[in-house]
């Protein structure tokens, strides 16, 4: 990636349409309800999502999530991701997601992106993946990841995948409380755990977990700045200022929206650039001291 030529680096984007498979309609619903909750109905290709962040300066790290166990609908493909930020190496990183639920096989899986296809991170839903975060079924994947030294994207908080469907489509919020972290912080020392998203309702607990474990950070998607609770900027603008990340949550939020709102939210000066992209830099082994 080459920062000195970005203005930012955006931590958290969705891939939401394959180019190399058809769209797989089974769970629609969730789709159709995630729309209504962030009042957008985008859903560009991966190519379409690189031009829009190469157009404006913006670096990017690219996900999707397998939630084929729980959801039942068949994933992009994560090959498709690292292919598209090998072609885009000077503005896109790409993370995998796979399923924790696939054990063994699953590590298996993490091991051969990273090796082939050069895989910078992983991302894990709870809620929508139907898993805790502390499941031991996870482990072999979660070792395979501190083996590498790769960071780990966990969604926390409330969702907005299943918000106002009939049960909340079956998902538990519960399972993305930030606190469910502290045991993988504690087994992986030397894994990098990024908590995404402003916590509601649980977010003077990620908070605490921040400052209380090094190796945890905070990502900033999924909220317009103009919304994120006081403690969070106060956080943020001092003892946590070198451990969060600017993420826009592309295409539910985007990241025009999303720095217009951040100038205004109370962020000082001299930190709007660390949570910008030095942060990231850093953690992505990208040059940042």
């Amino acid at each position: 990636m080459h920062c000195d030529d970005l203005i930012a680096i955006d931590f958290h984007t969705h891939a939401e349409v394959s180019c190399c498979q058809g769209h797989d309609h089974f769970g629609d619903e969730f789709d159709r309800a995630a729309d209504k909750y962030f009042g957008s109905d985008r859903r560009p290709t991966i190519a379409e999502t690189v031009a829009y962040y190469r157009e404006r300066k913006i670096g990017l790290v690219m996900f999707t999530v397998d939630a084929e166990a729980q959801i039942g609908r068949r994933r992009i493909p994560n090959e498709e991701i690292a292919e598209a930020a090998r072609a885009n190496s000077d503005m896109m990183i790409a993370f995998a997601s796979i399923d924790p639920h696939k054990g063994v096989m699953g590590a298996r899986e993490a091991r051969r992106l990273i090796e082939e296809y050069g895989v910078r991170g992983f991302k894990f839903h709870p809620t929508v993946q139907g898993f805790l975060p502390y499941d031991r079924f996870a482990w072999p994947l979660y070792e395979v990841i501190a083996e590498y030294g790769l960071p780990a994207i966990f969604h926390t908080g409330h969702s907005g995948i299943g918000s106002g469907m009939r049960a909340g489509g079956g998902l538990r919020v519960a399972n993305s409380n930030p606190m469910l972290l502290e045991d993988v912080a504690i087994d992986f020392p030397d894994m990098q755990i990024v908590m995404a998203h402003p916590s509601w309702p649980w977010q003077d607990e990620a908070l605490s977990l921040c400052l209380h474990k090094p190796n945890v950070w905070i990502d900033l998607s999924g909220w317009s700045p103009r919304y994120f609770p006081p403690q969070l900027v106060q956080y943020a603008n001092t003892l946590l200022r070198e451990r969060i990340l600017f993420g826009s949550d592309f295409p539910l939020i985007t990241p025009d929206r999303w720095l217009a709102d951040f100038e205004k939210a109370g962020f000082k000066p001299e930190v709007a650039p660390l949570i910008l992209k030095q942060n990231a830099m850093r953690l992505l082994g990208l040059g940042a001291k």
